[in-house]
């Protein structure tokens, strides 16, 4: 593959990566003490937290992220602020689509996603009405950035 066959997109450092790993782990536990008091908005935006089974670990992996409610549905964007790879959550969710949503103190199960090219279509003028960065995360990037709808699993079957 030569240079310019190279897929575009930010490519994370190593440090960049630990620190994000970092900050996210410290964003969710103060998350989940204060039931989305510290951490549940973000630039404006409100944070949940998703809790997926890792793919190859099998172990939770909860990561905050900012949402959008779409009637009963709970709308993410999986850009990885651009990245060249979809985030790790999202290719969690490709192997096992169901999760637990944690918005302020109220944990539910659902089941993922991804949104159609029409609901996508439909939802994108929301999405970067709410986060304008997510535009940008598009444009710098060569992938198609998914948009995720989480559905919630009723407890009753």
């Amino acid at each position: 593959m030569t240079n310019h066959d190279q897929p575009t997109g930010r490519r994370p450092s190593k440090l960049a990566s630990a620190l994000q790993n970092a900050v996210t782990r410290v964003h969710s536990v103060l998350y989940r003490i204060s039931n989305g008091v510290i951490g549940g908005r973000l630039a404006s935006c409100p944070v949940l937290l998703l809790s997926t089974t890792g793919r190859r670990s099998g172990k939770e992996r909860t990561v905050p992220l900012l949402y959008l409610m779409d009637g009963r549905n709970v709308v993410l964007v999986a850009s990885n602020g651009g990245a060249v790879r979809h985030p790790t959550w999202w290719l969690n969710l490709q192997t096992s689509c169901e999760a637990w949503i944690q918005i302020k103190s109220i944990r539910r199960r659902v089941k993922a996603e991804q949104a159609s090219a029409a609901e996508k279509q439909r939802l994108w003028p929301r999405l970067t009405a709410m986060y304008p960065g997510y535009r940008r995360y598009q444009e710098i990037t060569d992938r198609d950035i998914p948009v995720v709808i989480l559905r919630f699993i009723d407890p009753d079957g």
